[in-house]
């Protein structure tokens, strides 16, 4: 009688551990779920940007971490030509901001008829979502002291035409330059002249043009408004639109981002109130 008590006993007390064990498999299961969940809500943005933008979007991205948490942003920032040749290569974006229309025209489907504007007819940018973001200006920007007293874009025009001078400018196939040679074709200058002539260096994006003329390499440089604040740099000089046009940097999200809802999170808080105040804190102007 007692052994049959034992055994009833110890299959109830079995019974139990079994329940409990089977308990406290399902907690474990809920808190995975819930982990995974948390993971599932993670996201890393990649954004490609003219580097020109470097120092806001370095200024924006620690204020974002406030806004999400769960969004990691990782920057490209490079020549706006550059960027576009890495996303035609098949590159991972989420989110493009070029320092002219020309590189995002030449992604924009809406624009797949305009040979001009997109020789490829690609169509890479996420319906919807193309903005005029913000507005630069190009300067003329000397070193320390202005040696060679540099007093216009009248002037340097005169100067270069005397061989009086050594500008630095943007490569061709970066903005910056292409604003360079319009504003060569305003003074009627002939690039490839000067070029020979020993008058100009060349730069593969606006830092490295800001940079010659921070160390003093050259007498001056053409750069932006924001590249020439954020070194510290004088400016003699500022465009006109006569002469270069307006610097407008666009921006979008791509088609293929593996993250779309949160890139366009992204995109409209870079034209609130709070975003906008760090870029014009270097020069910029908003327009979204």
């Amino acid at each position: 009688m007692k052994k049959n008590c034992f055994a009833r006993f110890a299959a109830a007390a079995l019974s139990l551990a079994m329940l409990a064990g089977c308990g406290g498999g399902a907690s474990q299961s809920t808190d995975s779920s819930a982990a995974d969940s948390n993971s599932a809500d993670a996201a890393e943005l990649t954004v490609f940007a003219a580097a020109s933008m470097t120092e806001t979007l370095n200024r924006i991205a620690e204020d974002y971490k406030s806004v999400d948490p769960n969004v990691t942003l990782t920057f490209n920032f490079a020549s706006s030509g550059d960027l576009l040749t890495q996303i035609k290569e098949g590159a991972d974006c989420d989110v493009f901001i070029s320092a002219a229309p020309k590189q995002m025209n030449a992604l924009d489907g809406s624009l797949i008829e305009d040979t001009d504007k997109n020789p490829d007819g690609l169509d890479e940018l996420l319906g919807g979502t193309r903005i005029d973001l913000l507005e630069n200006k190009v300067t003329l920007a000397v070193p320390e002291g202005n040696p060679k007293d540099i007093k216009s874009f009248d002037d340097l025009a005169d100067k270069l035409k005397s061989g009086d001078v050594l500008l630095a400018i943007g490569n061709s196939d970066v903005p910056v330059g292409q604003y360079t040679q319009k504003i060569f074709a305003h003074y009627g200058l002939d690039e490839a002249a000067l070029a020979s002539s020993g008058v100009l260096t060349y730069g593969s994006n606006v830092k490295e043009v800001t940079t010659q003329v921070s160390e003093g390499a050259v007498d001056c440089g053409i750069i932006y408004a924001t590249d020439a604040f954020s070194a510290g740099l004088d400016t003699v000089d500022e465009a006109t639109a006569d002469m270069c046009g307006q610097v407008i940097y666009p921006a979008a999200v791509l088609r293929n981002s593996t993250h779309a809802d949160e890139a366009k999170a992204f995109l409209d808080y870079l034209t609130t109130d709070e975003a906008g105040k760090v870029f014009e804190s270097v020069g910029f102007t908003t327009l979204a």
